[in-house]
């Protein structure tokens, strides 16, 4: 029993060291809307949370999303939340902004990457406002290929349905700001079934073991070297 009990507190401090399940949230870390008909009406910039949802320390809300997409938002709020962070791509990716120039281009295999939705879903509307990482912006995914392409960075938490026109369209815009590489700019026009974007961000300095983990991983340490001298 011991024995065991030893084993499964070390192999979750393995876990914790290798970074394997430490969910981290913050790399989204502002936003606002500042023009546009959704300005007009009261919309805000809503950072959500995969259900069950956390509070938003940054936004003072707390805010679940369980399925993004096809409608079913139908707010005059922009609203983002983080995928999943800090993953090597296994093969070559097109993107539709590529930093820093702006245009079409490739993210290659073994770049690590932390990935962000944004999204807009009004009834019939038009937005404009910005969004800020807590790392410079690599690429920018607005086609419905490229998204379907690199849904495997989705959020295991969020179902997305995924419409014909997921993305966006000529008279969207989005672009990395040319004063401030963490910030993405958006224009959008919106009614059915919304606009939506890919951010893909460089390494996210929020996404790493948190005090608690790291304690955790001290408890595992020194019960190996319990176990290692009971063993004796």
């Amino acid at each position: 029993m011991t024995r065991t009990i030893h084993a499964a507190v070390c192999a979750i401090a393995l876990g914790v060291a290798s970074g394997l399940a430490l969910p981290a949230h913050a790399t989204i870390i502002g936003g606002a809307v500042t023009g546009g008909s959704s300005a007009s009406a009261g919309g805000v910039f809503v950072k959500v949370f995969p259900s069950p949802g956390a509070p938003d320390d940054l936004f003072n809300v707390t805010a679940t999303i369980d399925t993004v997409g096809d409608n079913n938002q139908q707010s005059h709020n922009l609203w983002g939340f983080d995928e999943d962070q800090n993953i090597v791509l296994p093969t070559n990716f097109s993107v539709d902004i590529l930093a820093p120039g702006g245009s079409l281009g490739v993210l290659t295999a073994g770049t690590l990457v932390a990935s962000h939705y944004v999204y807009y879903d009004p009834v019939n509307a038009n937005i404009e406002g910005w969004v800020d990482f807590d790392a410079p912006i690599l690429a920018i995914l607005t086609s419905t290929t490229n998204m379907n392409a690199t849904d495997f960075l989705a959020n295991t938490g969020v179902t997305y349905l995924n419409p014909g026109l997921r993305g966006l369209e000529s008279v969207d815009f989005a672009g990395i700001d040319a004063g401030n590489p963490y910030r993405v700019n958006i224009d959008f026009t919106a009614s059915n079934p919304g606009d939506y974007i890919r951010v893909l961000t460089a390494f996210s300095p929020s996404a790493v073991p948190a005090p608690g983990a790291l304690a955790l991983l001290g408890l595992g340490m020194l019960s190996a070297s319990v176990l290692r001298r009971r063993s004796k």
